[in-house]
Parts: structure tokens; sequence; C-alpha cells
């Protein structure tokens, strides 16, 4: 399982300088907006030190990574919900993700234009807040006319369930609040999943501070990250990054940070399968049971599924093997109850 976090902001906040960053990609990032017409999509390999040291115990040929899917959003400027700077294209790109990261320009830099002139990061939040809310407002309304004619047709409940929940849509995007502030029930949730609605998607805010503002920065609200300095972090060897970040006071940099906060934005934990032909991680929301995480390497599994064998990674090393963490009874059979936990190493039994 990989996810999709799509990276929007006004133009000219830093979006295309940190999407490049942290893809290593070459798009253009130029000082005029909608520079990023199409959105450019990057996968990224999420860093988790467990896979190395798994691997070199269990000699696995190779290391498989999970990924994050970012998608570079043009810039959205106030009026995109009616079609301002191609804004109906760059919204509709914004529903297909998981999760929305919000870029918010802090530094100043009279050589980079802001499309309003200066630099406010509140009031740039509460543009892109009211864009997307107007633009799911549109939607809202725009089904409500459908299914309030097919609610009254009688004994359609899924029509009348779906009713009630745009009419507390409505009324929350109305006031001007997130969608996601709706209370639903479990069958009006069920009744609008297919929605897609752009407020009720997790957001992460960055703020894009200078260089020398990173290690100061102390609004919790905010991933604080240098677009500049991510960029010269991604031109540098592994050793050199880290002593570069040591330099510069930072003990991770800022593709960690969103990658930490976006797992626990998004509920998200990795288990671990470990073995010679390989060593990987897999993602899975937190919660889910042993027979669905069987499912996510291969559907079959989940089907097939008779038990897993469990154990946790730091044990695992701790043994120093299957076969002594065996012995030690370290290692768990678990059934279809079993939720799985971050750090996992499991082993799936199923049938053929």
């Amino acid at each position: 399982m990989s996810f999709k976090i799509g990276i929007v902001g006004l133009p000219n906040v830093g979006k295309s300088t940190l999407f490049n960053a942290i893809t290593k990609s070459k798009v253009e990032a130029a000082n005029y907006p909608f520079a990023t017409i199409d959105p450019n999509v990057g996968v990224v390999a999420v860093p988790d030190e467990r896979l190395a040291k798994l691997s070199a115990q269990e000699n696995s040929a190779k290391i498989v990574p999970t990924v994050i899917e970012f998608v570079d959003i043009a810039g959205l400027v106030a009026g995109a919900h009616k079609g301002e700077g191609l804004g109906n294209k760059f919204l509709a790109n914004i529903r297909e993700v998981d999760a929305i990261m919000e870029v918010v320009r802090f530094f100043e830099d009279k050589n980079i234009i802001h499309v309003s002139n200066t630099v406010d990061p509140k009031r740039d939040v509460d543009t892109i807040a009211i864009e997307l809310g107007l633009a799911d407002l549109q939607t809202v309304e725009k089904r409500l006319e459908t299914v309030t004619k097919e609610a009254k047709q009688g004994n359609n409940r899924e029509a009348v369930q779906k009713k009630l929940a745009l009419d507390k849509f409505q009324k929350v995007l109305a006031d001007g609040l997130m969608a996601s502030e709706a209370v639903l029930t479990d069958e009006e949730q069920k009744a609008v999943k297919e929605l897609q609605l752009l407020t009720t998607k997790p957001f992460l805010y960055v703020a894009n501070v200078a260089e020398d503002e990173v290690v100061k920065f102390t609004d919790q609200s905010f991933i604080p990250i240098s677009a500049k300095i991510e960029s010269e972090l991604s031109e540098l060897p592994d050793e050199e990054r880290d002593i570069y970040l040591k330099e510069l006071g930072m003990n991770e940099s800022g593709l960690d940070k969103i990658i930490r906060t976006a797992y626990k934005t998004l509920g998200l934990i990795t288990f671990i399968t470990a073995g010679p032909i390989e060593s990987k991680a897999w993602t899975v929301p937190a919660g889910t049971k042993a027979p669905q995480a069987a499912g996510v390497i291969h559907t079959d599994f989940e089907k097939g599924f008779i038990r897993a064998e469990v154990i946790a990674w730091d044990k695992l090393l701790e043994a120093g093997g299957y076969a002594v963490a065996r012995d030690k009874g370290w290692l768990r059979v678990e059934g279809k109850e079993y939720v799985m936990q971050d750090g996992d190493v499991v082993h799936f039994r199923v049938n053929a």
C-alpha cells in the first residue's frame, strides 16, 4: 500500500522547489505563477533503518522500502473555486490524493514575487481554506439537487442517508468550516464516501522558512522546513548529508519530518517481511488485523489466511535470527483477530 500526498499552496511559496528536493526531481521552479501547469508526481522511499538492520541479519538479496507518492499541484489563487488561475483543473487533481500538504511562505525575499505582494502566512492559509471550502460547497449543492429528488422517491434508504450527510456538509461549509467538521453517522459516511470532498482530507501544514529560522521555529501547527536547505541536502551523498544536518543543528531532514507527520496524521503503521529473498516494508492503517495485512501482500493471502508468525523487529535482531527467537518463545503465533503493530516482522501462513 502506497499513499499519495498533494502539495498545494499559493504561487511562489516554494512548492515546486520543495517537491524537487524531496523527490530529487527537476520540475521547473520559475519565479512566476503557474510554472507547474500539470501535476508532477514523484515517488519517495520512506526511510526506515529497521530494514537495513534486518536485511543484514537475514542476508536479504534486496531491500524494498514502502513509498509515498508526492503530487506537486500548481498554485491556487483567490477565486480558484470559480476557475481563476486554472483553479478547476488544479482542484480536480487534489481530489485524487489521500492527504493535502499545504506549503505556506514565511520567508522574506524581495527577489521572489508574492502573489499578494506581502508575506502573511495566516492570510495565505485562510485563502486556501476558503477556496477549498467553496469548491466543496459547490460540489455538495450540485449533488443535493439530484439526491433530494431521489430521496423523495420512497424506499431509497441510500439516497436518504446521502441527503442527510449532504445537508450536514452544506451547513458547516456555509459557515466557513471544513467538511471534516460535520458529524456523520457510519451509514451517512458510507453513503458519501465516493464524494471525495477536499476539506474532508487530512491536512499537513509546512512552513517554508529562511535557512536560519528552521531550528528556531516554534509553531507546533506547522512543519518547519527550508526548501533551500532541502534542495542542498538532495544533492549530497548520505554521509555528507548527515554531517551537513549536524552542522545546521538539525537531527533530521524536512522530508523525514514530513513522512513522520504524514504517518501520524493518516494513522498508518509499517510491518515488515524479512528473509533471504528480500526485507520489505508494508504500510497499513493502524488497527489492521492480520488477515487484511496479509491481503496487502496478495489478495489471495487474506482469503487463505491460516495464522501469522509475529515478532517485534528489535526482538528478532536481539535473537539473531528466527530459530533462536522461536526457541526463546519470542516468535508468536497469532490468529485472525490479531491487530498488527508498527515494527512487527511477520510470516503469514496461508492455504495455497
